[in-house]
């Protein structure tokens, strides 16, 4: 019996031996988390396409300015500091500290009521907005010197004035492939073989980047996926041509940290007529929360 005990308090002591040696694991385990939590910042993105006042003309991608002053409004009373995707990769890349309470308010396709309202609108609240226009439609605009706050786009020298303000930056949303057909975006075609993917994507790209470059002196350092429709493959090649930074469509949180890949793939929440600012950033962060 005396013996049966020893064995059953020598097994005991194992255990415990094994229990404690997990724990000193999971706790140094735990500390590595921690210390990597700790260079993790949550930055909301809110995703604006377009400002109109007829409200006939409004719908799930277009709200009133006096909306988004709204909006404005609310951060300015709230403490947000908004921030640029030159802000996220100093931040990753040369350890520039961003703001405690931070957010990036985007805007695509590069509507040009997005330069007669929201523009006036950055500047009086003195906050910042990242536009990613369809390059095409800035060069056809800019060509035509066609100017409609309903349905035009902003011209190359409405980039150069709202950039050299400091208020708005600008991001490459491809030349011409703002489009549904033939393929969704810079999504592969059903049967497209790789290869011939990857060029004309390439290609594309490559000319938007080139068109801001040479008429703006802007080379987007981020890609903003159009529909945020992609594949697979489509990730690799984005960085092959040099992008820090993809913008996808997907209502998520994000938390960006000192990995480089903490930039890829940023959630992005839609702004639409349905809730007040307050509503949508308690979604967005009762999401993070989950």
């Amino acid at each position: 019996m005396l013996k049966s005990r020893i064995k059953s308090f020598v097994f005991m002591i194992l255990i415990f031996i094994v229990v404690i040696c997990f724990l000193i694991s999971g706790d140094l385990n735990s500390v590595e988390t921690l210390k990597n939590s700790e260079d993790d910042v949550f930055v909301p993105i809110i995703m604006y396409h377009s400002l109109l006042k007829d409200t006939s003309l409004q719908n799930d991608y277009t709200i009133s300015p006096t909306l988004f002053e709204n909006d404005l409004k609310y951060l300015k009373e709230n403490n947000y500091t908004s921030v640029t995707v030159a802000d996220l990769i100093d931040y990753v890349y040369n350890d520039k500290p961003l703001p405690e309470k931070c957010i990036m308010l985007t805007f695509d396709d590069g509507y040009y009521n997005n330069y007669y309202y929201a523009f006036p609108l950055l500047k009086k609240y003195e906050y910042k907005a990242v536009i990613s226009p369809i390059a095409s439609m800035t060069e056809s605009y800019t060509q035509n010197n066609e100017i409609s706050v309903n349905y035009g786009h902003i011209s190359v020298d409405n980039i150069k004035e709202m950039v050299q303000s400091g208020y708005v930056e600008i991001q490459n949303h491809s030349y011409d492939m703002h489009r549904l057909k033939p393929r969704m975006g810079v999504n592969k075609k059903k049967g497209e073989a790789f290869d011939s993917y990857k060029s004309n994507i390439e290609k594309d790209i490559i000319t938007a980047q080139n068109y801001l470059k040479d008429n703006t002196g802007i080379s987007p350092q981020c890609f903003v996926y159009p529909f945020g429709a992609k594949c697979e493959e489509t990730e690799k090649i984005i960085k092959e041509l040099g992008f820090k930074c993809t913008l996808t469509c997907t209502e998520e949180p994000n938390y960006i940290s000192k990995s480089e890949d903490s930039l890829i793939n940023l959630g992005r929440y839609r702004r639409d007529n349905g809730e007040s600012m307050e509503a949508l950033i308690n979604r967005i962060n009762k999401s993070a929360d989950n």
